[in-house]
């Protein structure tokens, strides 16, 4: 099987110098699919496929959808899930009971049309995306992003106007921190940071990092000073 390359627009399994941002992913995954069981759910840029295979494997019927070719071959052949390329600002379908897209409306550039489309055809949804205030501070509203992959990075009320723009009526906040042992290490981002440019990654990091799992982070309703925010809307 052809194994997706790390282009820094998506998290893949398996990368040692990336697993603390794929455990950061992937908690939310977890924390989510308990909502799902029983559900059909719409995972929009579904990406490698992983968090699809979560949600299935927690009883939800997943429908893996995502524009890239490439991306959405991969998880089929990989997870065996039904899959779909589809743009996201068109979703093809009539009706389901969830759309769920982690860490994904940051690139979008069609964004309102996402959320209109997930209004249409879902009776909620769940959206995650990195706390502007934190992953880049001094960042202002509608500033352009020095992440090349991102089209606009949001705070916590910014989310919850635009799930309400969109036509929800109740938008639930809650947001991801770290737990007590990456508390211990709070500059562990900007070293990860600092050894992906230079490209000197000291031993001792590396191996931190590779053993960082879902375990170490935290999800509540106090969104302040959050790493990543979770929006669930109905």
């Amino acid at each position: 099987m052809t194994e997706l390359p790390l282009t820094g627009e998506r998290t893949v399994p398996g990368i040692a110098r990336e697993q603390y941002w794929f455990a950061r992913h992937e908690v939310v995954y977890h924390w989510l699919a308990a909502r799902c069981t029983g559900q059909t759910v719409v995972e929009a840029g579904s990406g490698e496929g992983y968090g699809a295979r979560i949600l299935h494997d927690a009883g939800a019927r997943v429908i893996a959808v995502d524009y890239d070719e490439a991306a959405i071959n991969h998880s089929a052949e990989r997870y065996q899930l039904p899959h779909v390329r589809a743009n996201l600002a068109d979703l093809p379908f009539a009706h389901v009971d969830a759309v769920v897209s982690l860490q994904v409306i940051e690139h979008l550039w069609a964004l309102p049309a996402f959320l209109a489309q997930t209004h249409r055809i879902a009776q909620w949804t769940c959206v995650s995306t990195p706390n502007r205030l934190t992953f880049s501070p001094g960042l202002g509203r509608g500033e352009r992003p020095t992440n090349p992959f991102h089209v606009e990075e949001f705070d916590a009320e910014q989310l919850r106007g635009l799930l309400l723009e969109a036509g929800f009526t109740h938008v639930d906040l809650f947001g991801v921190h770290h737990g007590p042992r990456l508390r211990e290490r709070p500059g562990l981002i900007t070293e990860q940071i600092d050894a992906a440019l230079s490209g000197q990654w000291p031993a001792e990091l590396e191996q931190y990092v590779s053993s960082v799992s879902t375990e170490d982070f935290e999800i509540s309703a106090d969104v302040a000073d959050c790493l990543d925010l979770i929006a669930v809307a109905r």
